[in-house]
């Protein structure tokens, strides 16, 4: 089987179609996007009368990224040679990985099922890959701190979020799914934000360097600083290792140069090296 598989080479059927990720944000089904990064404005209210398609759009995404973070937890496990080396991965870390592959099965069924209780069929809106991209980076370390504490930390705020709705909208099926989905994304998170410690404790320009991509990951993927599930997923996060600080530093803006490296930095390793767009 091969190594570090290229996002181009992921195998879908007929249903799905790729597009940018700034096409799939830009969908107008999805609702107004007010800033930088993965975010919408405006409140996810029951009483919007666009929140239906935004509800469905936001859990096909949710979807999506359930099957990518599978394959990215997959990957991790194959990708690497067991070891101790800063190019290699602890025999733990890979156990780890298939615990949450395990994790991400599941939450790929509750979201099919999920999916077909709100009205949406499988392949109804594109299909970005900025999961997986981030997902393949070729240091592990870099890996979990761009899936496990920037992509799993954002699901937090996304199930928080869907959750709060499923209450409001009186609907107990998708509130339910969404809590038992949110338990696991802390768990995950944890375990990104514990293994960055663990994989370069003996070396500290490495950890130096993780930690600092670490910082610019927050920003790309952060919205528990705003929204009406705002208190919900901070205290979520805190659970999850951030702490009040990370949470609000998270919103700070970055300069559209710094962005644009560090969202290139995301991808290194998902893609040939002719293609420099940012995701």
């Amino acid at each position: 089987m091969k190594r570090f598989l290229p996002v181009k080479e992921l195998a879908r059927d007929s249903r799905f179609t790729w597009i940018h990720e700034r096409e799939r944000l830009d969908d107008p089904r999805a609702g107004e996007r007010g800033n930088g990064n993965y975010q919408r404005t405006g409140r996810f209210s029951p009483t919007d009368e666009e929140s239906p398609d935004r509800a469905r759009s936001l859990m096909h995404g949710i979807f999506m990224g359930e099957v990518q973070a599978l394959e990215g937890a997959g990957r991790t496990c194959w990708d690497f040679d067991t070891g101790p080396e800063p190019e290699e991965a602890p025999y733990a870390l890979k156990l780890d990985m298939a615990r949450q592959c395990w994790d991400e099965a599941r939450h790929v069924e509750i979201s099919v099922k999920l999916a077909d209780w709100m009205g949406t069929e499988v392949g109804e809106f594109g299909e970005g890959r900025g999961l997986y991209q981030a997902a393949c980076n070729p240091d592990p370390a870099l890996r979990l701190t761009a899936v496990n504490r920037g992509i799993e930390g954002l699901a937090i705020d996304v199930f928080a979020t869907m959750r709060k709705f499923g209450n409001e909208t009186g609907d107990p099926v998708l509130s339910f799914c969404e809590d038992w989905m949110l338990a696991d994304e802390v768990t995950h998170v944890k375990m990104g934000s514990d293994w960055l410690r663990r994989l370069t404790a003996e070396d500290p320009d490495r950890q130096k360097r993780a930690l600092e991509f670490q910082r610019l990951v927050d920003k790309i993927f952060s919205g528990a600083g705003r929204g009406d599930s705002r208190d919900d997923a901070r205290s979520f996060r805190r659970l999850a290792g951030f702490t009040d600080d990370d949470i609000d530093e998270a919103h700070k803006p970055l300069d559209a140069d710094t962005e644009r490296a560090a969202r290139l930095a995301l991808v290194v390793g998902s893609r040939g090296t002719e293609d420099t767009s940012a995701p």
